[in-house]
């Protein structure tokens, strides 16, 4: 790598000049130094990009010289090089933050290694993932044409998620627009396929598992009476959420199973969550439970009986079992549950609905600091992750390891961030969601929404006796004709959820137990 000044330290100087010539080569500089003294001195009235110290020197040796260049410039690197192999020298090296150690004798490509690892590791990478995107751009846009069933949708999902994390990480911007066009074109024939099946699969015996079998296929066969298990269910958590948290919950709970379901539509909380804590389908509610289902139109929160749709649905499965339900919406509720945890080990079943990172996606909407702090998606997963790692929740979760709890990790639909609105018009009762709308006196400015005209085909409530729904797909989001250009630029580039998307729908589901 050109224009890198090294500064070799070693009291056998003078043996190392073909090592000079070798990088010289290839374009770096080095300056020589024979003890850790004027080392010091050379680093106050020079300018250096990485030293290379001898640890065994006479006068100040070398760990004695990187305390001190620690001292006068922290973030300049360090690559310790030494005879000595006793563990003891190493961890006191590590610990005083070098950049790599090296065993004596020393080649000179062991040295480039050393080097390209620190400053051209990065660009390494990021031409390494792009040409193997470039390589696999074709086979995907194939497998993408030959995807017939929900579970190849879940597998190409997976597999989009895993390049987009891997191309952010390389920041080729030109190889990223590349990707987006790509994963915009799957989310607009995922749409298709779902317009085609879903209705179907509402009637089959053996669909996808959707919201309102969740519980008895997956969740139920995982409660054990003797064993202690929390269901946390972390409201508007993206597969690509749960990679990039997942590292952090790995260090005290080994995964067991990972899978998905699909959230039923709309994939918003008032459907996909009272289905999922019910067992049925938000029609089924609507009809056998009307006392706990809240309409579109109706003012009142939606999710206000999941505990009793909970318990309807343990007693229709015949699920004896000692369960409690706890929805989280800020911080001080989870010090509290934290302190009383292990008054739950006698449950079964110990829920948590935790509604932060649906609060962090309305601040993105409604504040201007969380705007800037997140103006793209990498910049909200890495929002996601900051919170992650120093919050209660991972505390919690830490505390529920060390008590022995099994642990279910889920969702109940994801979000998707818009970009391309739809003009809708409509009297004021019809449905606020910018993903789907329901209502009876609707007008949608689009041929590419999913228009379903007898709801209850879909399983769905109606509002009015000739209500429709419309669901949006892809980035789409619905905006009132009214004050229309104001809306479209408060919600733009904002996370919503209640549409046709593999971000919304494809929920992931995870199984661990405690390390």
């Amino acid at each position: 790598m050109a224009d890198v000044k090294i500064l070799w330290v070693d009291d056998e100087i003078e043996l190392l000049t073909p090592h000079f010539l070798f990088l010289k080569d290839r374009g770096y500089i080095t300056k020589p130094c024979s003890n850790g003294q004027d080392a010091l001195d050379l680093i106050k009235s020079e300018s250096f990009d990485i030293v290379l110290l001898d640890e065994n020197m006479p006068g100040l040796n070398g760990l004695e010289t990187l305390t001190e260049i620690k001292k006068l410039k922290n973030e300049l690197p360090v690559i310790m090089i030494t005879k000595n192999e006793e563990e003891h020298i190493m961890n006191e090296a590590i610990g005083r933050k070098i950049a790599d150690y090296l065993i004596k004798p020393v080649n000179p490509n062991q040295i480039l290694l050393a080097l390209k690892k620190i400053f051209s590791k990065k660009n390494i990478i990021s031409e390494k993932i792009s040409q193997d995107y470039q390589k696999q751009f074709s086979l995907i846009t194939k497998e993408l044409d030959e995807i017939n069933s929900f579970d190849e949708w879940e597998i190409f999902y997976k597999k989009m998620i895993f390049w987009e994390l891997e191309l952010e990480s390389s920041n080729d911007k030109s190889m990223i627009d590349i990707f987006k066009n790509q994963f915009k074109e799957a989310n607009l024939k995922f749409f298709h396929f779902i317009s085609k099946n879903y209705n179907k699969w509402l009637r089959e015996d053996k669909p996808p598992i959707l919201s309102h079998q969740l519980f008895k296929k997956k969740i139920s066969p995982k409660i054990e009476k003797n064993k202690p298990c929390i269901l946390l269910l972390i409201d508007n958590l993206r597969y690509d959420h749960w990679k990039i948290i997942s590292s952090e919950i790995t260090e005290f709970y080994k995964i067991e199973s990972e899978s998905s379901f699909m959230s039923i539509l709309p994939s918003s909380t008032q459907y996909s969550r009272n289905s999922i804590f019910s067992g049925m389908t938000p029609l089924e509610i609507s009809k056998k439970l009307p006392h706990f289902w809240i309409n579109d139109n109706e003012g009142n929160s939606k999710n206000l009986f999941e505990k009793e749709l909970l318990e309807n649905q343990l007693e229709r499965l015949n699920k004896n079992i000692k369960f409690s339900y706890n929805k989280i919406t800020e911080s001080i509720k989870f010090k509290e549950l934290i302190s009383n945890l292990n008054n739950n080990l006698n449950e079964s079943l110990t829920v948590f609905v935790v509604n932060i990172i649906d609060i962090i996606s309305h601040a993105k909407t409604e504040m201007k600091m969380i705007k800037e702090l997140a103006p793209d998606i990498k910049a909200y997963r890495s929002l996601i992750l900051s919170w992650f790692k120093n919050s209660p929740l991972k505390e919690l979760i830490i505390r529920a390891s060390e008590l022995g709890f099994n642990l279910i990790l889920t969702s109940d639909h994801g979000t998707i961030n818009v970009e391309t609105p739809i003009e809708t018009i409509s009297d004021r009762n019809s449905s606020s969601n910018l993903r789907y709308k329901t209502g009876r006196s609707l007008t949608v400015n689009s041929k590419k929404v999913l228009k379903i005209d007898n709801p209850e085909d879909f399983e769905l409530p109606k509002v009015s006796i000739n209500s429709s729904y419309y669901f949006a797909n892809q980035n789409q989001y619905f905006i009132y004709k009214n004050n229309y250009n104001k809306y479209v630029n408060y919600y733009k580039n904002s996370f919503q959820h209640g549409g046709i998307s593999m971000e919304e729908m494809i929920v992931p589901f995870v199984f661990l137990k405690p390390k």
